[in-house]
């Protein structure tokens, strides 16, 4: 029999390795290091600080960070048990805020039993009220109680498979005789006469209106949602679905002023952490029978209840998280665990119809929009106009059914499964993985997500992730920071802002007559912005921006101030805006405007949209300008050009210090461009380390990890003594990895690839030289990075001309990392089987050689193990182009933000280094793999041997670093490194 939810992370049947006083389940003997980081994992869990942890590829991370975090949430249920369990026997207890309380009480449920009484209050009436809250907390104790064990009963049910699949098939069976019934009804009514349409609309023309819009200031009263979909989603409602809950009977103003109540700290007790969202305070109000707004006067609430705590686990890429699930499943945890895969609808939608949109903004807004008609449909006839047809909506879509929904989420929890597997039992259930695995988050243990989904805001609010007291690990985190900046910052071009215009303008004049006054009043402001927008940019609007030219050229950088004054819409409300254009989804109905009207016209339309129809024509990109590299199976369909423009409107909204505003100009007004750049990503990090418990900022290599301290961490609030820092070295022996610096080459030519120096012939020379050396003595494969694509074809051709290229292939076979995305396989694939091939044959040619790029498709996620990675060779430094205006403004920011450190380069140069060495570690770290691992790293510039440089490499490697003034004594060390290594294995 399954154990019981609440005691399945206690029962762990693996082998149990103890390390520093805590029991971890482990599948096998785990590694010194690894024993070491879970011990310090579990330390910074328990005491809620930001801990980075730096942990070699092939050390077993993953598995750490599983055994380590679970292992810790295993023994925090135990003392929560515990204390309720206590609580629950005496009925009282001590429930002061001590240090040696268990962490639920601590953390999370901050009571109001020691609160101080109001001076002169008589002694009956403090022991009353204190009885009265503990007589409460018990009370509502019990009630969670009796929820878990009813949601812990209803997973063990889901052993009998049988069951759940029968009650499935039939409840499909029934979905599928209502949809034919529907289909016989549409059919039926088609042939009957047909209704009057307003202005003689054509036949789906009515649902591109715009409905009449109200601000949130101005809504009265919100819907409520049916009963069964309260019960199937408990406490957990996500914000897209807030509107439709209703407020319980009490009005707005009460609702607000209950909200504040909770917010407001405790009498003398400190902060109160009172539940988030609207719902469960209104839950936790009728609990204690009480009038919100009576809470709020008093100013505190009784103790609030136990608070399930979460362990949310990021990573970059949906690949990198079905690893991490995979892991999980070998794990001890495997069996027992309640984990819950989350993805984007792009990922997790199974309605075809929705899916074939192709942009992810797209197909978020149609499933909104869908779930909206949904809710609209139910208020039915008591929303009726008699005079006035209502426009027909959006078909509700056929998965979101709360019934199958509910059978997902419970399979979804009863068994570790990756995203595949929940769109796999999606499809088969006919229900909704996107919503019905958001229906799972209350009851799960562990959340896996992408970093993405997490780290943005709106998007963490509408998947209905609650931070607060939760546990974040976000892996693979050495590109954080750069991930965060490129999240929020967004690029508009001319060419966008003109057909935006264009196909606005088009809109509001075929529909103006239905149009409310309200609408009219948003979108003239939208096109006055548009219009702003082009005029910074020195061209005119109304034009076709392919054949304007601009009088000034170049690249313009302002703070967000500056270009809102002189594109002269300071004046207008910014944030009205943009929650115009997300609750009325006008860029949606722009798009099925353009999509109706844009290529095939009625000919009654034509001399009407004539020219709007040839401006669209013109603007579309031609078949030849489609990327050679892309395949044009898998381009995405592209989106409105203001959905787009929408996130710049959002980005002008960031404070004045934190972003900047580029524009460019190039030429012509169609290339040209408005991006928004943002400065400081702390901004968007601080919330996440503010509510949550305890943060995990984990990755193979980490170093420097200067810029995650002061950018992310210093900037976000977070106090120097909260942010714990561990690195463990390698699971290979000291001697198994040899990196060298080669400051000289072959002729003793320096070796210097700076940006100046690199394109000299005689350095290229250099570089094909000491390349043909070393593939002469390294047996296998071969990994040889460039600082960019550009220098790697300019080499290249060198080396063609020059002969290089035909010596290095008489050694080597030759293979380049390619551009496009989809030949990556392809390449990897051939010089896989060369280097098998070359193995067996023992031919002249040992092995192949492969020419990448650092920062490129082979400098991440792939690992060059065993023969296929014998050696990497890093040519240069790859410093970012200092000449950027991004990076001069960046640079400049941190300057003026962050303290100069005595005898520390200044923050901006510290950057510029901090950047290229991620880049080098990254490359560098492709090679070994695995424990009996070996590999030699050639780093060929004389700069690596710097101090201040070295100190950036990985610890495991800076130990056993040899700088080599000359060729001589480098080629030798490699020669004997090889074959001492290839007598041993």
């Amino acid at each position: 029999m399954r154990p019981r939810a609440s005691e399945s992370l206690g029962s762990m049947a693996n082998e149990t390795q103890k390390a520093g006083g805590i029991h971890f389940p482990f599948p096998f003997t785990p590694y010194s290091i690894q024993k070491d980081f879970m011990a310090e994992l579990y330390r910074v869990l328990d005491a809620g600080k930001i801990g980075i942890f730096e942990s070699p590829t092939g050390t077993g991370k993953s598995l750490s960070l599983i055994c380590g975090a679970l292992s810790w949430l295993r023994d925090f249920e135990q003392k929560k048990r515990e204390e309720e369990a206590r609580l629950l026997e005496t009925g009282t207890g001590p429930l002061r805020h001590e240090k040696d309380e268990s962490p639920c009480l601590s953390s999370s449920c901050e009571v109001a039993a020691g609160t101080p009484r109001p001076a002169g209050e008589p002694a009956w009436v403090t022991e009353f009220v204190q009885k009265k809250e503990e007589r409460d907390l018990v009370d509502r104790l019990k009630a969670e109680q009796a929820r878990r064990r009813q949601r812990e009963e209803r997973l063990q049910q889901l052993q009998h498979r049988a069951q759940l699949k029968y009650a499935a098939k039939r409840l499909r069976q029934e979905q599928e005789e209502t949809e034919n019934l529907l289909r016989l009804s549409r059919e039926m009514l088609e042939t009957g006469p047909v209704a009057e349409r307003l202005e003689q609309l054509e036949s789906g023309e009515e649902e591109l209106v715009l409905a009449e819009y109200e601000s949130d200031e101005e809504k009265k009263a919100v819907s409520r949602v049916d009963e069964d979909e309260d019960d199937l989603e408990e406490e957990h409602v996500t914000k897209e679905e807030l509107p439709a809950l209703g407020l319980c009977g009490f009005p707005d103003a009460t609702l607000e002023t209950w909200v504040r109540g909770l917010g407001r700290p405790l009498l003398g007790a400190g902060p109160c952490l009172p539940p988030q969202g609207i719902e469960e305070q209104l839950f936790w109000a009728e609990v204690c029978g009480l009038c919100p707004h009576w809470v709020a006067l008093v100013g505190h609430t009784s103790a609030l209840p136990f608070r399930s705590l979460l362990v949310y686990y990021c990573s970059r890429t949906h690949s990198q998280l079905a690893q991490f699930v995979h892991e999980v499943k070998k794990s001890p945890f495997g069996k027992d665990v309640r984990l819950v895969s989350l993805g984007s609808r792009q990922n997790l939608c199974v309605n075809e119809d929705v899916k074939s949109l192709g942009s992810v903004q797209l197909i978020n807004d149609r499933c909104v929009d869908m779930q909206r008609s949904r809710h609209e449909k139910k208020k039915g006839a008591e929303e009726e106009k008699p005079k006035r047809r209502r426009p027909e909506k959006q078909a509700a879509c056929p998965f979101y059914n709360h019934e199958q929904m509910g059978l997902l989420r419970d399979e979804a929890l009863a068994e570790v499964k990756d995203i595949e597997q929940l769109l796999a039992l999606g499809k088969e259930a006919r229900a909704c993985p996107y919503y019905g695995s958001r229906l799972a988050i209350p009851a799960a243990q562990l959340v896996v997500l992408p970093y993405q989904m997490l780290l943005h805001a709106a998007t963490r609010q509408a998947a209905g992730i609650r931070l607060q007291d939760q546990v974040v690990i976000i892996d693979e985190a050495h590109n954080l920071i750069d991930t965060i900046t490129g999240m929020h910052s967004v690029e508009v071009s001319g060419s966008q802002l003109c057909q935006a215009y264009s196909q606005l303008l088009q809109y509001m004049e075929r529909y103006s007559k239905r149009l409310k006054a309200k609408n009219l009043m948003y979108l003239k402001q939208i096109l006055y912005l548009l219009e702003k927008f082009v005029a910074m940019l020195g061209g005119n609007i109304k034009q076709n921006p392919n054949t304007q030219s601009l009088s000034q050229t170049g690249t313009e950088l302002k703070t967000i101030n500056d270009f809102l004054f002189q594109s002269q819409i300071d004046n207008i409300n910014l944030f009205k805006v943009q929650r115009y254009c997300e609750k009325s989804m006008v860029s949606r109905k722009l798009f099925g405007f353009t999509e109706r009207y844009g290529a095939v016209l009625s000919s009654r339309e034509q001399p009407k949209l004539a020219g709007f129809q040839q401006f669209l024509q013109s603007l579309q990109p031609k078949a030849t300008e489609v990327p050679a590299d892309e395949s044009p199976a898998t381009a995405l369909r592209p989106a409105s050009p203001l959905m787009h423009i929408e996130g710049f409107l959002a980005a002008l909204t960031t404070a004045n210090q934190d972003g900047r505003v580029i524009l460019s100009r190039q030429g012509s007004l169609s290339q040209s461009s408005l991006k928004f750049l943002l400065l400081n990503p702390a901004v968007h990090f601080a919330q996440v380390v503010k509510e949550c418990r305890a943060v995990v900022i984990a990755g193979g290599t980490m170093q420097p990890v200067s810029d995650f301290r002061q950018q992310l961490l210093a900037c976000a609030g977070v106090e120097p003594e909260r942010v714990v820092e561990f690195s463990c070295g390698h699971v290979i022996p000291p001697d198994n990895i040899l990196p060298l610096v080669i400051c000289s080459g072959i002729s003793s030519q320096p070796l210097e690839f700076t940006f100046q120096k690199r394109e000299l012939p005689q350095m290229m020379d250099e570089a094909g030289r000491i390349l043909c050396n070393l593939c002469g003595v390294v047996p296998g494969g071969v990994v040889c990075f460039f600082p960019s694509y550009e220098y790697l074809r300019q080499v290249h051709t060198h080396w063609e001309k020059g002969g290089l290229l035909d010596r290095l292939a008489a050694r080597k076979k030759i293979f380049q990392e390619p551009k496009s995305t989809h030949q990556v396989e392809q390449v990897l694939l051939a010089y896989s089987r060369c280097i098998q091939g070359c193995g067996q044959e023992r031919g002249r040619v040992t092995g192949a050689l492969l020419l990448s790029v650092v920062g490129g498709k082979m400098s991440e996620g792939i690992n060059f193990s065993d023969n296929l990675g014998r050696c990497v060779v890093m040519v240069g430094m790859p410093f970012p182009n200092i000449r950027s205006p991004e990076l001069q403004e960046k640079m400049a920011y941190l300057d003026q933000t962050l303290p100069r450190a005595p005898g520390q380069a200044p923050p901006g140069k510290a950057l510029v280094e901090n950047l290229c060495m991620k880049a080098v570690n990254q490359s560098i770290g492709r090679a070994i793999r695995h424990q009996r691992d070996f590999a030699s790293i050639v780093l060929l510039d004389q700069r690596y041997a710097r101090p201040p440089v070295l100190a950036k490499l990985p610890a495991w490697i800076q130990a056993r670093v040899e700088v080599k003034a000359a060729f001589g004594p480098a080629i030798a060390a490699v020669q004997k490194f090889h074959r001492e290594k290839a007598a041993s294995f």
